[in-house]
């Protein structure tokens, strides 16, 4: 009886120690505080570290250089997050799949949003954003069409890449 509880725990053990990035992947949201191991804040230096970013996008004199998640390239002309040089990683845009911690992701209906975030704000553009649950200085903005999110960003209150 022992030995076959060894093996199970010896093969549970290498089955974890084997598959970190996808346990990881699997559990990874968007926020509060960043995307897996890549934080809002966080210095260019300290998230090209991180292994999970690559650099696409240089940034003019001031302003802010844009990346994309290695696990998830975001396409021609778009990228997945923007460094700033003052503000280090400034925005995280969720890639397909991605939810925030209350469930919300590309795909969500704009009804699905408003019962996740009640005090979801609209602008006098349209846009939808909230402050994040568990993060003061940080927001979510929702992106929507006919209804649908087509796309969901994580943000500092402070960041200086996007308007």
């Amino acid at each position: 009886m022992k030995k076959a509880l060894v093996a199970v725990l010896a093969g549970g053990a290498l089955l974890t120690a084997g598959t970190p990035a996808l346990a990881e992947t699997a559990k990874t949201t968007l926020g509060p505080y960043g995307y897996g191991k890549v934080k809002l804040g966080m210095s260019a230096k300290k998230a090209r570290a991180t292994g999970r970013i690559v650099f696409k996008l240089a940034g003019g004199e001031g302003s802010c250089s844009g990346w994309d998640l290695k696990a998830h390239p975001s396409g021609r002309n778009s990228v997945g997050l923007y460094i700033s040089r003052k503000r280090g990683v400034a925005v995280i845009f969720a890639p397909k799949g991605v939810r925030t911690p209350e469930g919300i992701g590309i795909g969500s209906t704009m009804s699905q949003v408003k019962r996740a975030y009640p005090r979801l704000k609209t602008s006098m553009t349209g846009g939808h954003s909230v402050s994040v649950p568990g993060n003061s200085k940080a927001y979510y903005a929702f992106f929507e069409s006919k209804g649908r999110l087509e796309g969901v960003a994580l943000g500092l209150d402070s960041q200086d890449c996007v308007s």
